[in-house]
């Protein structure tokens, strides 16, 4: 498993912190894990196709692994048979299909086998306690399977705000453009993610054919396969101006060159791309349907698109582009500070506490 992704980096960060307060965390996850400094990392055996059999053996192996240890609490970040606490990281796969409009791939295996999952966790089945990590999110489930509202509780991610930081703008934002062939008169927006269709880059880039300024470039990070979206560059006369270099581990090199940040998704419960590049002095473009819209503050540290439509978008970043960029920068940062990890820990150990008094 990266730990390149959204997903994987918030776990990491939460585990750290939990080391740092004394916890003895165990950790069960799939047999490409990294280590962990203080993290017993437990391998799972996993069938590795198709993909329904690797998501139910995971479920399978993690829930024969945990149940008899005498762990004070388990809590999931994926959807398996038994969790104290399920992290909704990812929303629910219900509400992604809706979104997606992909009401068709319900007759798929692998579709019907998280549906199923996830229904047994919302319904509290296989979970005592939910988190969302937006109010997105909680509503989301709420709507979708009627969890009891007081059992979900919303707990935000953490960001590492000494990675991200607006400090790197100086550190790294001169050679980071001349290694992308970029000037320091071009406006860069920056669009980082895996998931190009969910996250909204297709519109975004019909939006960059609207810009009537050409040196705004936009820079797309992230896994992905970036054919269709280069066609479409390519058929807008946008070849000079779209740029893909593919994943990053130094992604915080690519916010210090950004002047905006944009992921205008069409699903999204909480991209850690928003605390990231809002930690990083950033602003950032989003839309409605992404839950970390909430903690944007529209016109001050970004924009908010009621929908991610290419009209909307192009009329937002002109909006951003005529902000007072030091103001901008000072919100975004302002913006994440209350995001830390030792404040997602402090939620969490309230929901720990409720379950499990002596959970340590």
């Amino acid at each position: 498993m990266s730990f390149h992704g959204g997903v994987e980096t918030a776990t990491a960060g939460l585990l750290g912190e939990l080391v740092v307060r004394g916890y003895a965390p165990d950790l069960f996850t799939t047999a490409g894990q990294v280590d962990l400094p203080g993290v017993a990392v437990k391998r799972l055996p996993v069938v590795r196709r198709p993909s329904v059999l690797r998501l139910l053996s995971f479920a399978l192996a993690a829930r024969l692994a945990t149940r008899d240890r005498g762990y004070d609490l388990v809590q999931s970040h994926e959807r398996t048979l038994w969790q104290d606490v399920y992290r909704a990281g990812e929303g629910t796969h219900e509400g992604y299909l809706r979104a997606m409009g992909r009401h068709r791939a319900r007759a798929n295996p692998h579709h019907q086998a998280l549906c199923a999952l996830e229904r047994r966790i919302f319904r509290l089945r296989s979970a005592r306690h939910v988190v969302a990590i937006s109010r997105r999110d909680r509503s989301e489930i709420h709507a979708v399977y009627r969890t009891p509202i007081e059992r979900v509780s919303v707990v935000y991610n953490g960001v590492d705000l000494a990675r991200f930081t607006p400090d790197n703008r100086d550190r790294f934002r001169a050679a980071t453009r001349e290694s992308l062939d970029l000037s320091e008169l071009d406006w860069v927006v920056l669009f980082v993610g895996s998931g190009f269709e969910r996250k909204g880059l297709g519109p975004l880039v019909e939006a960059m054919s609207r810009a009537a300024d050409a040196r705004t470039r936009l820079v797309v990070a992230g896994k992905g396969r970036p054919d269709a979206y280069q066609r479409q560059a390519h058929r807008l006369g946008l070849e000079r101006q779209v740029r893909f270099v593919g994943p990053r581990p130094d992604v915080e090199r690519l916010y210090a060159m950004a002047d905006v940040v944009a992921l205008p998704a069409l699903y999204e419960p909480f991209g850690n791309v928003h605390l990231e590049a809002l930690a990083s002095g950033v602003p950032v473009l989003t839309s409605a349907r992404a839950g970390g819209a909430e903690a944007v503050t529209h016109g001050e540290s970004g924009w908010v698109v009621a929908e991610p439509s290419a009209a909307l978008i192009a009329e937002g970043l002109s909006a951003l582009r005529d902000l007072d960029g030091h103001a901008a920068r000072a919100a975004a940062r302002r913006a994440a500070l209350p995001c830390t990890h030792a404040a997602q820990v402090d939620a969490l150990e309230g929901i720990w506490g409720s379950l499990a008094p002596a959970a340590r």
